[in-house]
């Protein structure tokens, strides 16, 4: 048993190695930047993911309306998570139209959509992308795969170097961790030093 949880450690120490070897750094400031953009203009960023990434994408949110590293106003980011929503319109539309239907009941220009997807290819998710385009949101991806139909709707993607759920997950969580802690930082930290005179 230790052997075998020694290897998802390393496992996890690899993919982790591979993306600060790559291109993780350009591609996650970018997404960082874009919810930035979209804070600082009054928007909203909803977020969005099946399993696992709906853990993770309500996690970002909570961190935006609670707090990260430090004590700040509360940023607006919704998780689009609604059980009672959720069995009204997978009843009614069908379970693709979970997160589009929420997408266009409130997004608006000048927001973005944080879409999670370990393949890129999870169809609900696909058709929450191409509503928020629609409605000129930014739409901003964690995915993994190649990227799959997600990719192409993404203003900024961070696709990981990585294979298997667990491993992409982890990646992901990182790069929520890493998001929020440089839009706060950005937003709400104090420059060093003092006003001089």
């Amino acid at each position: 048993m230790e052997e075998r949880i020694r290897g998802t450690l390393d496992e996890a120490a690899e993919a982790f190695r591979r993306a600060v070897r790559g291109l993780a750094v350009d591609q996650v400031a970018a997404i960082a930047r874009r919810v930035l953009e979209c804070f600082r203009s009054g928007g909203v960023v909803y977020c969005c993911g099946n399993g696992g990434s709906m853990a993770e994408a309500m996690h970002f949110a909570e961190e935006c309306t609670g707090r990260f590293r430090l004590d700040r106003d509360p940023l607006p980011a919704v998780a689009i998570a609604d059980p009672t929503h959720f069995t009204c319109a997978a009843n009614d539309y069908g379970f693709e139209s979970i997160f589009e239907r929420a997408v266009r009941a409130w997004g608006r220009p000048g927001d973005a959509l944080l879409a999670l997807s370990t393949s890129g290819r999870s169809e609900n998710v696909v058709r929450a992308a191409r509503a928020a385009r629609e409605r000129g949101m930014a739409v901003l991806g964690l995915l993994g795969g190649d990227g799959g139909p997600l990719l192409p709707l993404c203003d900024a993607a961070f696709v990981p170097d990585a294979t298997g759920s667990a491993r992409i997950q982890e990646l992901h969580l990182w790069a929520v961790h890493a998001i929020i802690d440089a839009v706060e930082r950005e937003m709400f930290e104090k420059p060093a030093g003092g006003s001089g005179g």
